[in-house]
């Protein structure tokens, strides 16, 4: 029997990777909720076979979103408030709209769920997307509801409009671009692609248990900008300048663009020494991982995906 899949934030980033590689794998009955009205548009362009609601979770009066679940086999968790200087948007976005979720989850009886939390829950930095993931996480996890939970570190691919996706645009617009302090802070990137294959393999085995997936290769943040360069034949030149300087063109940009794509908070975040675990996902989940420079290239070059952009 076919399995009907649920996923909230299906216009993100996740949601957009992973619902051709569902469907690769003959898992079509898909039905996708975002309250984007750009992106949801941009989902329904790609995949007019599903079911796409734009909707917001944690809208008020009457929705059509809460139906979606009857006969749900698979609830996919992607919705979650990543950027911005509003600390109530985190709190409404991740945890409000989570809450609702989950109630209506738990009345049309949901048997299993992939949880996608996020590996700042394990990280050093104190943000509002650090702090409501936090309680994003823990609202599903009690729920009693079957399920994975999935942390995984920064995320780049196809649709990423935020992180490097966005820098990479930035990149290939100006003739210098700045990196703060040294630069040697050292990431740990995660294909989107390759966690949609980890996904994907969690549905179908209705997995359980709780992971964090980080990308295999560490790599610091200014080689990263220097890879990423490569993938895009951007031709801007790399130039540290100081942690201060950045900080504060970041500052004046808050005021100039009220929704932007990287603050300083998120600045803290980049300097802020984490490094993650690194357990077998490829093995546990039975999928290849994509080499780093492969899944650039991918993201940058792949004649469907690589030139649509989200809309923040």
């Amino acid at each position: 029997m076919a399995k009907k899949i649920v996923i909230t934030g299906a216009a993100g980033l996740v949601g957009q990777n992973l619902i051709p590689r569902l469907k690769r794998k003959g898992l079509s009955q898909i039905s996708g909720i975002d309250k984007h009205p750009v992106n949801t548009s941009i989902l329904r362009k790609y995949h007019a076979d599903i079911r796409v609601l734009e909707e917001d979770l944690a809208g008020d009066g009457p929705s059509k979103w809460d139906e979606e679940l009857a006969g749900c086999d698979a609830l996919v968790i992607a919705h979650a408030q990543i950027g911005g200087t509003v600390s109530a948007e985190f709190v409404r976005n991740n945890v409000e709209a989570t809450r609702r979720l989950v109630e209506a989850a738990l009345r049309h009886g949901v048997p299993y769920l992939v949880n996608i939390s996020s590996s700042v829950v394990n990280s050093m930095a104190i943000d509002d997307y650090t702090e409501t993931k936090k309680e994003q996480e823990a609202l599903v996890a009690v729920s009693g509801i079957r399920q994975v939970i999935l942390r995984p570190t920064l995320m780049f691919g196809w649709f990423d409009r935020k992180h490097i996706g966005w820098l990479a645009r930035f990149m290939q617009k100006i003739p210098v671009f700045p990196v703060p302090g040294s630069g040697r802070y050292l990431r740990q990137p995660l294909f989107a692609g390759d966690f949609c294959d980890i996904i994907t393999s969690a549905i179908e085995k209705e997995l359980t248990g709780a992971y964090n997936i980080t990308g295999m290769e560490r790599i610091d943040y200014i080689d990263l900008m220097y890879a990423v360069k490569e993938a895009t034949g951007a031709r801007t030149r790399i130039q540290p300048i100081p942690y201060s300087l950045f900080w504060t063109l970041l500052k004046v940009n808050s005021f100039i663009d009220k929704n932007p794509a990287f603050t300083v908070k998120q600045l803290k975040a980049l300097v802020t020494p984490d490094i993650f675990e690194v357990i077998d996902w490829p093995g546990i989940f039975g999928i290849q991982a994509t080499p780093l420079r492969e899944a650039l290239h991918d993201t940058f070059r792949n004649p469907t995906y690589s030139r649509v952009e989200l809309a923040f």
